[in-house]
């Protein structure tokens, strides 16, 4: 049996003065961090040229969304800073349960 569940889409993000030149950091930084560390990381050649091509073909489609779409542009840097803070409040969790 096949099962199609529709999600609905993602409203448009909130609009505040500053908000599209600061996304377009956030779409370009984040390639960039992405191709350096691929050329910081011990990885076979065709791996690291590979994301580093990756990065280079994501990077316009991310500026242009963060420059014309802004209002779909939703900033990757908050994501990942809120997994990071739920990956550290389950390992302060844990490191104080240790210690019981």
């Amino acid at each position: 049996m096949f099962v199609l569940i529709v999600r609905e889409a993602r409203p448009d993000a909130p609009g505040w003065p500053g908000r599209r030149a600061l996304a377009l950091v956030d779409a370009l930084a984040w390639p960039v961090v992405w191709a350096l560390l691929a050329w910081h990381a011990p990885m076979p050649g065709a791996l690291i040229w590979l994301v580093t091509a990756f990065a280079v073909l994501i990077a316009p489609l991310r500026a242009y969304t963060a420059l014309f779409a802004n209002h779909r542009y939703w900033f990757t840097t908050w994501l990942c800073a809120r997994v990071l803070a739920v990956l550290m409040l389950v390992a302060t969790v844990l490191k104080v349960a240790m210690a019981l």
